[in-house]
């Protein structure tokens, strides 16, 4: 990807995941398809703990996938973390966003209006 690419990519994804952290984390694992949190940390540059608090926070959600690895050596066996697939992402805040607009819709107004948000890919319109 080039730079302008990137910096774009980086400014939406933190739009919709509403941390900067989240969204570098996102991005690292998009574009390597799996790693380890020392991977992400070495590859982020974010501190350690604030890539540990994200990567539990994004699990929690759905955000990433997370398997744990076999170490042969003394200590935790590490987690191998996988992002949830773009239009996977984008189908979770929809929904999110569904259901913040629908709350403002009831708290303002007597209408019976719901609305509806669809986030389909191309496969599903075949």
């Amino acid at each position: 990807m080039g730079f302008r690419k990137d910096e774009e990519l980086e400014i939406v994804l933190e739009g919709i995941l509403k941390s900067h952290a989240q969204s570098l984390i996102y991005l690292y694992l998009l574009r390597n398809g799996k790693a380890k949190a020392e991977d992400i940390i070495r590859g982020t540059k974010l501190h350690p703990s604030t890539v540990r608090e994200s990567l539990s926070k994004m699990h929690a959600r759905g955000l990433i996938s997370r398997v744990k690895l076999k170490n042969d050596s003394i200590g935790k066996n590490p987690y191998l973390y996988h992002p949830l697939p773009v239009i996977q992402l984008l189908k979770i805040y929809t929904m999110e966003m569904e259901e913040k607009f629908n709350r403002l819709i009831s708290l303002t107004s007597n209408s019976l209006v719901h609305l509806k948000i669809e986030v389909s890919d191309r496969e599903d319109e075949s």
